[in-house]
């Protein structure tokens, strides 16, 4: 990966490039004009992971960076700081390698550290090792924890030891409603909060006049979207396919005290034969489809986007919320979206500045016959 350069004074041009781009890659399907949603310009990312260097005394955080024309060269990249990272990351870079630099027991063999924090300032962070991890570890690690004001995680291979707790919580407001969100260490949570408060104002608005019908959601995470558009719908029923985020999920709908919304584990692939009529055993009949009636379908899928099956489902829904971590998967699956659909809104969210990364969100309406 290419360490990304923080120019400030510069985000303006590069937020303006990536709105010609998004505009033109989908100007035949005619979309209105592109609602355009800046990042905070630098500082925006709540969660990082890099590898721990060790060169004899000195310890540093590093990146790599790939040479493009030999793909198995890379380049060790030092970093004393992380602009792209939350203000408290940055603050607790420089404290975590002072405080383990000289503690054999904290330092040994450690060879990776993940940092997920808050906008209220929580953070979590994980040691990866390689080699065991013992008592006198765990002993030290607590110390640790309360130098820095911070929980921790141990891994190494076939371990993980929780001093404290695995997750942080994020609080949210949007449109001056607060939302609780556990995130748990390791699995997907939005990485860029602002942006995401940005997706979850959007999605609201789209979404409203909805409350005598029913939405149903795929690829719905810890709940993030779920949570905030409940009241936007009669029902909700979203679909998971990793279990710890149908965990983290349903402990956030409880958190937020969302009582029309439940989440299922099943693939996405699954939920759609099941919506066909595929019985699928006890968890298709645990869900109730019957009892719904969806007006609005919400997919956030990976960036491999969805496949023709998906798609042919997805033109049966009035409304699609369509979410997109890649323009060119989004691009493949409008081709067929857009014979029964035309796109009412689009909007590009800039989750990854300074890269060439764009998030886009899109409204689709069926085309009445």
């Amino acid at each position: 990966m290419a360490v990304p350069v923080v120019d400030p004074e510069r985000y303006a041009d590069q937020l303006e490039a990536k709105r010609q781009r998004i505009t033109a890659q989908f100007a035949r399907f005619a979309p209105p004009e592109l609602e355009v949603h800046a990042s905070p310009s630098s500082h925006y990312r709540m969660r990082c992971e890099f590898r721990l260097w060790h060169e004899g005394d000195d310890l540093f955080y590093a990146m790599f960076e790939v040479d493009p024309e030999d793909p198995k060269k890379k380049t060790v990249v030092r970093l004393d700081d992380f602009p792209v990272a939350s203000r408290r990351i940055n603050a607790l870079m420089p404290a975590l390698l002072d405080a383990i630099r000289d503690e054999p027991l904290l330092r040994r063999k450690l060879f990776q550290v993940e940092f997920l924090t808050t906008l209220s300032g929580e953070a979590l962070l994980t040691l990866i090792y390689h080699r065991p991890l013992d008592e006198a570890w765990e002993a030290e690690a607590r110390r640790l924890q309360e130098t820095l004001g911070v929980m921790i995680i141990g891994r190494s291979r076939k371990q993980r030891l929780v001093l404290e707790r695995d997750h942080v919580w994020e609080r949210l407001t949007v449109e001056g409603r607060d939302f609780v969100y556990q995130q748990v260490e390791n699995s997907f949570t939005q990485p860029n909060a602002e942006i995401c408060r940005a997706m979850l104002g959007w999605a609201r608005d789209v979404t409203r006049g909805s409350q005598a019908r029913d939405l149903v959601e795929l690829y719905c995470g810890n709940g993030n979207f779920t949570i905030a558009l409940a009241e936007n719908f009669r029902r909700v029923l979203a679909t998971e396919i990793s279990r710890t985020s149908v965990a983290s999920a349903r402990i956030n709908l409880e958190a937020n005290g969302i009582a029309n919304a439940s989440v299922g584990r099943m693939s996405a692939e699954e939920f759609s034969a099941a919506l066909k009529g595929d019985k699928g055993g006890r968890r298709v009949t645990e869900m109730g489809l019957a009892d719904y009636d969806f007006s609005t379908v919400l997919v956030d899928p990976p960036r491999a986007g969805l496949d023709e099956a998906s798609c042919d489902q997805l033109s049966g829904y009035e409304r699609i919320v369509y979410i997109s971590c890649n323009p060119d998967t989004l691009e493949q699956n409008l081709e067929r979206l857009c014979r029964t659909h035309r796109i009412r809104r689009m909007a590009l969210f800039d989750q990854f500045p300074w890269t060439h990364h764009c998030e886009c969100g899109v409204l689709l309406e069926r085309i009445d016959d």
